[in-house]
């Protein structure tokens, strides 16, 4: 199915009633969808896409035999914190949950309703699940970085280009997870002669000027830390960082094709569709408790040529055969 059909699917799909198409005797089964990013999103409404398409796949149809009732929270705490109460007096029979923000959000709503998160980074740590092969509770799902990756954030950028000696790293306030991230970065700087800079930001106001005070000396170069900030904000993060001449790293590849430089992270299309299977498995009597948390076990590598062209970069023959996908 094409992205636009996708959208156009997705985009009544909250306001479709519990139809009488399910067979007679059938419980119409309720979901509800808390994500943390914006609706008007074509990647994220593509994610939420697919995991539409592989409930279908198991015999769930929106509208049939199940409804789905879809919130975004838009990168804002407070109303992701409202729409979670609003969809747990819903009484859904699950919820799917993208991202820390909105997992907190849910489950100081409910700790009973079964939940199935996408994108948090550490679960344990944020007090969401007692370990990962059994969660326990109400709550499993599917992790997106461990900590140790931002060190490789920081090594691959320093691959690409060299003669970076200053980092910032942009942090969205409202992931309480930054901060294993940046310890891991603190570390590995001395290795890699980097003195480190922390702009916390929220909004493009923000972003931009502390951008534009680090730009201000020589040699700088910018990892962008994980959060919906970041990804809501991707485009004009990747044009800040193309007008100020600074190389920049992304966990997800949507900030790539936005024309970042690159990115290395989690396919996020494959978590929302395995979450599917998570969802199924609860839908059918499994409590969410007995199934383990999942960690990725691959990540891509994504380069835009363009970019690196116009930063003055020659892309590292190592890096390029590594690339799980070049943009030219």
């Amino acid at each position: 199915m094409e992205r636009r059909e996708l959208i156009t699917l997705l985009g009544g799909v909250a306001a479709w009633p519990i139809i009488a198409h399910a067979q007679q005797g059938e419980r119409v089964r309720r979901i509800g969808v808390l994500m943390g990013s914006v609706e008007t999103d074509p990647e994220e409404q593509s994610w939420v896409g697919e995991f539409v398409q592989q409930l279908q796949k198991l015999n769930w149809t929106d509208g049939k035999n199940v409804r789905i009732d879809y919130r975004w929270a838009g990168g804002d705490a407070s109303r992701a914190a409202s729409y979670a109460a609003e969809l747990v007096a819903l009484t859904p029979d699950a919820i799917l949950g993208q991202g820390a923000t909105t997992l907190k959000a849910l489950l100081q709503q409910t700790r009973s309703v079964p939940i199935v998160f996408v994108r948090v980074s550490d679960p344990i740590g944020g007090g969401f699940v007692e370990n990962l092969a059994r969660p326990g509770g109400n709550v499993t799902g599917f992790t997106q970085f461990e900590y140790p990756i931002a060190g490789k954030w920081l090594e691959t950028l320093k691959q690409i280009a060299p003669r970076v000696t200053r980092v910032a790293t942009i942090v969205g306030p409202e992931n309480p997870l930054n901060f294993g991230y940046m310890q891991q970065i603190e570390a590995a700087a001395p290795l890699y002669g980097v003195q480190l800079i922390k702009i916390a930001a929220s909004d493009v106001a923000e972003i931009e000027r502390g951008i534009s005070i680090f730009a201000r000396e020589s040699n700088g170069g910018l990892i962008i830390l994980p959060s919906p900030t970041a990804l809501i904000l991707r485009a004009q993060i990747a044009s800040l960082a193309a007008q100020y001449q600074l190389p920049a790293i992304y966990p997800f590849r949507p900030s790539v094709m936005a024309g970042g430089l690159l990115s290395y992270g989690i396919d996020l299309s494959y978590q929302f569709r395995q979450a599917a299977f998570y969802i199924d498995r609860i839908l059918r009597g499994e409590k969410p408790g007995g199934l383990s948390v999942q960690q990725p076990t691959k990540f891509q590598l994504v380069i835009n040529l363009k970019t690196a062209k116009a930063l003055g970069l020659t892309i590292p023959q190592s890096l390029l055969a590594t690339a799980d996908e070049v943009i030219e």
